[in-house]
């Protein structure tokens, strides 16, 4: 054994000063990475007529609010609405098949792809009269 090992208290002592040392310097390189950005950061001020280049308006950025249908601990329950396409994921030796599932409160651009082994598990009802149906 290495007699210049700490051991014991000396050792959990030692390792406590260690990380004080380190937070210390992180908060000091971070003081002076703010201390650096904020020199060089400048307040933006625009007139009525400015023409800017910054943003061009796009619908789809306006985001509507759609009230949620919540419990009374304020909980609320994704549920899958329907199947909207299926694939198979081909992996060396192993193919798992997917369906893209729309969930309730979300819309079709939010859809997500999930396993369909456990969709079947878990909602039987999406896929009876369906294509992906068996």
């Amino acid at each position: 054994m290495d007699r210049n090992m700490p051991e014991g208290p000396d050792f959990i002592q030692d390792s406590i000063d260690s990380l004080r040392v380190v937070q210390e310097n992180m908060k000091a390189a971070q003081s002076r990475q703010k201390s650096y950005a904020d020199n060089r950061r400048r307040a933006l001020q625009f007139d009525e007529g400015d023409k800017l280049r910054k943003y061009i308006h796009d619908p789809s950025h306006v985001l509507v609010n759609e009230p949620l249908q919540s419990d009374e601990n304020l909980a609320y329950e994704e549920r899958p609405i329907r199947i909207l396409d299926h694939q198979v994921k081909e992996l060396r030796n192993k193919r798992i098949p997917k369906v893209k599932v729309l969930w309730s409160n979300h819309h079709v651009e939010e859809a997500t792809w999930e396993s369909e082994i456990d969709m079947r598990e878990r909602y039987p009802q999406l896929f009876i009269g369906s294509s992906f149906g068996t």
